[in-house]
């Protein structure tokens, strides 16, 4: 059986509300879940979507306002009562702290966990490497080595890499997942991702 291939970012708002959700469902399904930490902000111009801060009012209101509101509550998800401090900062080093504990074959799930659910629940600073060690040691994992290597061109190499896989595979934002080569786009497809891992939708992806 393949794996689940989990397309995000660390600082993603609903890679946050699905991560749990995430998790439980590949363990049901006996599946590993592939992680593809991304430059979200490079995907979304390699695939011409608007700009965040273009976006109109309203389209803030709703997906960072009601659906933000609901989504925290229906999945459980507690979250600031407003924008996190940090959100504006760089994402390279968390993302790549995810990637070099994947190189040394590391399980970054409860760790990529963490991260997000401090920046939305606890206002922390996912550039910060010294938050970023803390909440390593949480998830039981020693953030040296991980911080140590994050920096390195091997390491961004791979950064690299996931973000232009994602742009060549119509990956339209954080979080992404395919399973078997079917994509869904938003953690509000999990529900379909569970189906999908027990029977198959009908159809193919990619159409293009």
């Amino acid at each position: 059986m393949s794996d689940i291939e989990y397309f995000y970012s660390a600082h993603s708002l609903f890679a946050y509300f699905g991560s749990t959700r995430l998790t439980e469902i590949a363990e049901a399904a006996g599946r590993r879940i592939a992680h593809r930490p991304m430059d979200l902000h490079k995907v979304m111009e390699g695939i011409g979507a608007t700009p965040f801060n273009a976006r109109s009012k309203g389209h803030y209101a709703y997906f960072f306002g009601r659906e933000e509101e609901r989504w925290a509550e229906y999945r459980n998800a507690p979250i600031l009562s407003h924008r996190p401090t940090h959100h504006d900062n760089d994402t390279t080093l968390a993302n790549c702290m995810l990637i070099a504990g994947l190189e040394r074959g590391i399980d970054i799930g409860p760790l990529a966990h963490n991260i997000l659910q401090a920046h939305w629940r606890d206002d922390a600073d996912f550039a910060s490497a010294e938050t970023l060690a803390a909440l390593a040691a949480q998830a039981g994992i020693d953030a040296a080595p991980l911080l140590d290597t994050a920096g390195t061109p091997e390491i961004r190499a791979l950064y690299a890499k996931n973000t232009e896989e994602a742009i060549q595979r119509s990956v339209f934002g954080s979080p992404t997942y395919f399973v078997d080569g079917d994509m869904f786009y938003g953690q509000d497809r999990l529900e379909m991702v569970e189906r999908a891992l027990r029977q198959p939708f009908s159809g193919t992806w990619p159409r293009i």
